[in-house]
């Protein structure tokens, strides 16, 4: 087996693969033996049968690993082996970068059953962060005025489950007020219509089970006389450790670096196979197809660990460079969710030029956006821009004074009736309907934008491999000169 490159604070390829475990099958198609050096030869290369196939990887992987591909647990562990393995087999100068950090793993769905009254059978819920673990079978008590003061659980019968309204004050307020007056576990329903997904926060440490349900489902069992519930939970809470995959190309100007970036992890709740195998698997795709590519630029595609942990792997790396290492990076493209069944072609909007939300990204990021409005204008669809929030891995960058730049697809934000005439698709349901949760399976996948997307990828890495010239000055090959 081959090494990856060994860099401080970095693990060999060998010693990584050893302590990850078994790489899986390849599934997508062969890394190009031709040089991919024009769009339209890179295009045609990558399809969206290769993407696929990566994807249907991250799927087997998740399936035989709980349900998910999380940092800190075998299954992202897997997704680290296989993109390491293929890019070092594909010739690039591979490492993998570690690091740790807090977090919070499930490692196995949470359970919540109706024993009494019939009829008896499992509920849908979904265990809010940092929940402790728990296996609890008890009477269900309705906790009046939100829970959010000591008061509020007066009479409260100890060894009980509280069932809580959402409102007025955090999870973790609700949770603590239970605990403290004896609840087993914590049932928390939602006060608008939809699923919640919440978070007690990292200093939660009581051992006490706490799962959400609808505002529907809360509703009829705070209605149900008699109820006695299981709620079962299995938990982790603490350091553990993760990684970022780096792989660069061995040609191209070392002081003029492009970094090409996709988070690999997935949240708890689900596989991530739109959030973030959509993007991971088209950057993974593009490399691969850019093999045989002597760029002028050099490339440096990034698989980021624990962006759902609040963009901690990206950060960690963007961080830990030298002065000489940022200055030497001449912009980011971020690649995160881009194939949304209710999707959009959002543009990360690099010179606020839509005035909505955080202002533009950093000189050069304006640039970054004409390349990708560029591409949608070529092949004819309409695109749209989105605010650099800084919710993605481009966060760190920007941070730095790095420009930034990438495409969305649209994740739990509500499709208005203007894009749906637009796009097509469903007004008034999220781009993402499965966003965080345990549907983001491989079925989960818009192929229609998946397509255009990973054409997407392609065409500005390229572009930016040969030229930087309207972002930074620094000229490339004529042929790849963007437009003014």
């Amino acid at each position: 087996m081959s090494q990856f490159k060994l860099f401080p604070t970095f693990l060999t390829g060998c010693a990584t693969l050893a302590l990850l475990g078994g790489v899986p099958a390849f599934a997508g198609t062969p890394p190009a033996t031709r040089g991919n050096n024009t769009p339209a030869k890179l295009l045609n290369s990558v399809t969206l049968e290769g993407v696929r196939g990566h994807q249907a990887v991250f799927q087997a992987i998740a399936d035989a690993n709980n349900g998910n591909r999380t940092s800190g647990t075998p299954g992202y562990d897997e997704s680290v082996s296989y993109v390491a393995e293929l890019m070092t087999d594909a010739g690039y100068d591979v490492t993998v970068q570690p690091f740790q950090f807090q977090t919070f793993i499930s490692f196995s769905p949470s359970l919540l059953v109706q024993v009494a009254p019939p009829p008896a059978g499992p509920l849908p819920n979904t265990i809010l962060s940092y929940s402790g673990s728990g296996d609890v079978t008890a009477p269900v008590y309705l906790v009046p005025n939100l829970g959010c003061n000591a008061a509020d659980f007066a009479g409260f019968p100890a060894g009980s489950i509280a069932l809580i309204s959402r409102g007025a004050c955090t999870f973790a307020i609700k949770a603590v007020n239970a605990y403290n007056a004896g609840a087993s576990a914590v049932i928390i329903y939602n006060n608008i219509p939809g699923p919640l997904n919440g978070t007690l926060g990292n200093d939660f440490a009581l051992d006490l089970p706490v799962v959400s349900v609808t505002q529907d489902l809360g509703l009829q069992l705070a209605a149900t006389p008699g109820l006695v519930m299981r709620v079962k939970t299995e938990t982790f809470r603490g350091i553990a450790t993760s990684y970022n995959v780096l792989a660069e190309t061995r040609h191209g100007d070392p002081d003029n670096v492009i970094v090409v970036g996709a988070h690999l992890d997935s949240v708890n709740a689900g596989p991530g196979i739109q959030d973030n195998g959509a993007g991971s698997a088209a950057i993974l795709e593009t490399a691969l197809q850019m093999a045989g590519v002597r760029p002028k630029n050099k490339v440096r595609f990034a698989w980021w660990g624990a962006e759902e942990a609040s963009l901690v792997g990206s950060s960690y790396y963007v961080n830990n460079l030298s002065t000489e290492e940022l200055d030497s990076i001449a912009l980011n493209l971020n690649f995160d969710t881009i194939a949304s069944p209710n999707h959009v072609f959002f543009v990360y909007d690099g010179d606020d030029s839509d005035a909505v939300g955080a202002g533009s990204g950093p000189d050069g990021s304006a640039a970054i956006e004409r390349v990708f409005e560029d591409y949608y204008t070529m092949v004819g669809q309409p695109f749209k821009g989105t605010d650099l929030s800084g919710r993605s891995d481009y966060g760190p960058f920007i941070a730095a004074g790095i420009p930034v730049g990438g495409i969305f697809a649209g994740a739990e934000g509500i499709k208005t009736a203007e894009e749906a005439a637009i796009w097509g698709g469903v007004a008034g349901v999220q781009y993402d309907p499965c966003y965080h949760q345990a549907c983001d399976t491989y079925d989960n996948v818009n192929l229609f934008a998946l397509d255009v997307n990973a054409d997407a990828v392609a065409y500005a890495v390229l572009q930016f491999a040969m030229n930087t010239e309207a972002v930074n000055g620094k000229r490339g090959k004529g042929n790849f000169k963007p437009r003014d």
